[in-house]
């Protein structure tokens, strides 16, 4: 079963390759795409589910959720905003919660994690998927706002 997987924020989309950490842009944890927010307008302050599915793992820069056959994916909201210690994010939901596609799961500021020396793009990785499992539903260089299909796995 094809698994459709939606922007979580609003932005540009880029290649993982083009992500400033060697995890992701070597897809070491899965392939995927990555959204960089348009820090400027505003835009991609609402993080939406990419899948529904239950949250399995939820820190205030990132979430992976558990879609319908286990399949996992990661949003990471920023590189290095971990040492932000959760500030600036706003949480909607919890751990075990179930979530809808498009529901907003997360609010956070693109422009004060850049403003503080941080990149905002912001990876979306199925966890564990084989590389050609993914198809891009949007090509990097193309600007997505979100709940656009962004990449399917297979």
């Amino acid at each position: 079963m094809t698994l459709t997987v939606l922007a979580p924020v609003a932005g540009v989309v880029h290649a993982l390759a083009d992500v400033d950490d060697p995890v992701f842009a070597q897809e070491i944890v899965g392939p995927g795409l990555a959204v960089q927010p348009d820090a400027e307008s505003g835009a991609g302050r609402s993080v939406v589910a990419p899948v529904a599915g239950t949250v399995a793992k939820l820190h205030p820069h990132a979430f992976v959720l558990l879609a319908e056959g286990g399949r996992g994916v990661l949003v990471h909201l920023g590189i290095n905003t971990v040492q932000l210690g959760g500030e600036g994010f706003t949480l909607h939901v919890a751990e075990g919660d179930a979530v809808e596609q498009g529901q907003i799961l997360v609010e956070w500021d693109p422009a004060a994690v850049e403003a503080g020396g941080r990149s905002a793009i912001c990876p979306v990785v199925g966890l564990e998927a084989q590389p050609d499992s993914l198809t891009r539903l949007a090509e990097p260089g193309t600007r997505v706002v979100a709940g656009d299909p962004l990449l399917s796995l297979a």
